[in-house]
């Protein structure tokens, strides 16, 4: 480790008032660095991931021996989960993003007006980016490592039921930061006291912006208490609509991806919507293959009776409002695609929806009248992910209608400025 840093949680050390204002100062010298130094500090971080594997997984499992004793249940134990596979996976994200173009300093428009002034909109660092964030340990990692490449510092707040998973991560960002020769508060990261969270929110001064990444309870309560903006990782009730057109085959494998990789994932199927021409050809099929790995599915009437050999249980509106972030579908058939439409205006969340069909026409009238950050066509909800796009890695879906919807990646964590050249120009 260069220049003799020593490597540990800021946040044990100092005061909130502290924390912010030193990481106010890492942001300074984080929004003038060029890409290679950020760049140069994830793949430390990737590496650091790698070479202290054994001890992170140590931590993790103290965290899901104590979910276990908690009764927690099988799904929030899964996102606390890490192995030598998701770690492996963690570390090759974070060099994805190494190859990423540095969204600071991109130029979205501008030119020379007709008096000579050079007008350019860039894009720049929020400056200091609070992540609170409920479950998956990794984020602790992604969080820092997003922040970094767009030029930021970062306060990460984790829940308690990863805490011993989010502080050895921690550490092992600030630690990689510190070999990097980047300001230590680039990353600091603070205890699960709710007081300390209450005391981040409410400084006026500290943070630029927030992140509130977990469920509605969270989100209700940063924008309660927030005197920052934030932006919003919303709910995922994402829908699949298999329209009249639909190829099946293509139809089922995107179903069944859409719902059985990641069941707990906020961009995993939720209902299935199967348009009533194809009901018969489709359903029985796809409701056996579900079945047959582990789904418990919730169906309108025509739904339970083409469910011939499978158990089906009846719908109500509770099941169709609901995000299950479990093994759980529901399923009903529509009469039309405007039925669809309707559905998904009712009951969704603006974050990842999908239509299966050969009718260009339907196609395009689904992503036109259909409200949402990401509209698929003929491709599953679980691409709504910043690898997928190319970003790198991104810290879930953001349904607000801001400077960007989506995928909140690197890019999203800057915001506009204007970069103005004159030749002793004056307001007239």
């Amino acid at each position: 480790m260069r220049g003799g840093a020593q490597r540990g949680t800021l946040a044990g050390r100092m005061s909130i008032k502290q924390i912010c204002g030193k990481a106010r100062a890492a942001a300074v010298v984080m929004a003038g660095l060029p890409r290679t130094r950020k760049d140069e500090a994830l793949e430390r971080i990737a590496e650091a991931i790698e070479r202290r594997r054994d001890e992170i997984l140590r931590e993790n499992a103290d965290d899901i021996a104590a979910a276990r004793g908690a009764r927690l249940g099988d799904e929030t134990i899964d996102r606390l989960y890490l192995d030598e596979e998701r770690l492996a996976e963690l570390a090759a994200d974070i060099r994805r993003l190494t190859v990423l173009d540095d969204p600071v300093g991109s130029i979205e428009s501008g030119g020379r007006l007709d008096d000579g002034l050079e007008v350019r909109e860039t894009r720049a660092p929020f400056g200091v980016v609070g992540v609170i964030y409920e479950w998956h340990p990794r984020t602790t990692i992604d969080a820092a490592a997003v922040c970094l490449k767009a030029g930021n510092a970062c306060v990460l707040r984790g829940a308690a039921s990863g805490k011993h998973s989010n502080r050895i991560l921690a550490e092992v960002a600030e630690g990689a930061v510190l070999e990097a020769e980047l300001p230590a508060a680039t990353i600091s990261h603070l205890s699960t006291d709710p007081e300390e969270l209450l005391e981040l929110l409410g400084d006026p001064g500290g943070l630029d912006l927030v992140l509130p990444l977990g469920g509605d309870d969270l989100r209700k309560y940063v924008a309660a208490h927030a005197n920052a903006p934030s932006l919003t990782s919303g709910a995922g009730n994402c829908h699949v609509y298999v329209d009249a057109a639909a190829d099946l085959l293509k139809a089922e494998a995107i179903v069944i991806n859409a719902k059985c990789t990641r069941a707990t994932h906020p961009t995993a199927a939720e209902t299935l919507l199967v348009h009533g021409s194809v009901a018969r050809a489709f359903l029985p099929g796809i409701l056996r293959e579900l079945d047959r790995r582990g789904v418990e599915i919730y169906g309108d009437r025509t739904t339970v009776d083409l469910a011939t050999d499978v158990t089906v249980k009846r719908a109500t509106a509770a099941h169709y409002e609901k995000e299950f972030l479990t093994a759980r579908i529901a399923v009903r058939v529509v009469a039309s695609i405007d039925e669809a439409v309707a559905h998904i205006v009712r009951f969704g969340t603006g974050s990842a929806e999908a239509i299966v069909t050969e009718d260009l026409a339907a196609a395009r009238a689904f992503t036109q009248r259909v409200d949402a950050a990401c509209v698929f066509v003929n491709a599953s909800t679980r691409l709504a992910d910043g690898a997928a796009f190319g970003h790198g890695v991104d810290l879930g879906v953001c349904t607000q209608k801001l400077h960007l919807r989506g995928p909140i990646g690197p890019q999203t964590l800057t915001c506009s400025k204007y970069v103005v050249w004159g030749d002793g120009h004056v307001h007239q």
